[in-house]
């Protein structure tokens, strides 16, 4: 069957196969399981028949390849817990057509964001969760570019900072100025990414001890992170010997074993 070999390859082909195709559910979860190196399909079910945008099994095997098909399927699953949460896993940013009283609900946001490596499901939390610290401390631990999206007052909260920059050492980006030029914050965010001495306070990126720290970190390659310390340094033997040393990745990934441990 062409149709089915083409939407097995390239889910988004089902735009092309005639209606009568677009009702068949075995070309349509075809399509929606397909996905290549670096994408996933799912969303292709905005161009299955209505019927099957209805279909409840249909819409979990999208959610659960893509978030974003959350956006094309009957609106009654904005307020399927279970759908939501796949949604969740998949991609949070699916969240945004999540119905608001889910968005209101701290018991769910809680166990959104608590899902590893969603803690961005915080984006799509009302306000007033965004002030609750268990919250945001539950978000940031999964992901630490969350701290973006909590309550400004959030950034100045030491605990709330350490955790978010542990997992993230960009995070420092949306951390108040004070922790950016906090000596323990900013070693934090250079042991996870040393690229992340970019949003440090400029002090530290004149401070050899601490540029060497940020070069010596596991990723990303020392020559991307040394674009961000100050050109007074850039010269330095002790700095452009680290710079030159031969980095790979499979380093990378042992060195992240080890900081495991």
């Amino acid at each position: 069957n062409i149709v089915l070999l083409a939407v097995k390859t390239w889910g988004y082909a089902l735009e092309f196969a005639h209606k009568s195709f677009k009702k068949d559910r075995e070309i349509v979860l075809t399509a929606i399981k397909s996905k290549s190196k670096y994408l996933s399909y799912g969303d292709c079910i905005k161009y299955a028949d209505e019927s099957l945008r209805k279909d409840r099994k249909m819409v979990l095997a999208a959610v659960k390849s893509n978030g974003y098909a959350l956006e094309y399927v009957d609106e009654i699953f904005r307020k399927d817990r279970e759908v939501l949460l796949e949604t969740a896993k998949s991609q949070s940013y699916g969240l945004h057509f999540a119905d608001i009283s889910f968005k209101k609900d701290k018991k769910f946001m809680l166990e959104a964001v608590k899902i590893p490596g969603t803690g961005g499901a915080l984006e799509h939390a009302v306000n007033s969760l965004k002030k609750d610290k268990e919250i945001v401390l539950a978000a940031v631990k999964q992901r630490g570019y969350a701290l973006e999206f909590a309550h400004k007052s959030f950034m100045k909260n030491r605990q709330i900072v350490t955790e978010a920059v542990k997992e993230e050492g960009h995070a420092l980006e949306y951390a108040d100025k004070s922790f950016q030029k906090d000596k323990n914050i900013v070693l934090l965010a250079i042991k996870q990414d040393g690229s992340a001495i970019r949003y440090a306070d400029k002090s530290f990126k004149k401070d050899k001890k601490i540029v060497l720290k940020a070069l010596k970190s596991p990723f990303p390659h020392p020559r991307f992170t040394l674009r961000f310390i100050d050109d007074s340094l850039k010269d330095d033997p002790d700095i452009l010997s680290i710079v030159n040393k031969k980095w790979s990745y499979q380093n990378y990934l042992k060195s992240l074993k080890k900081q495991k441990k």
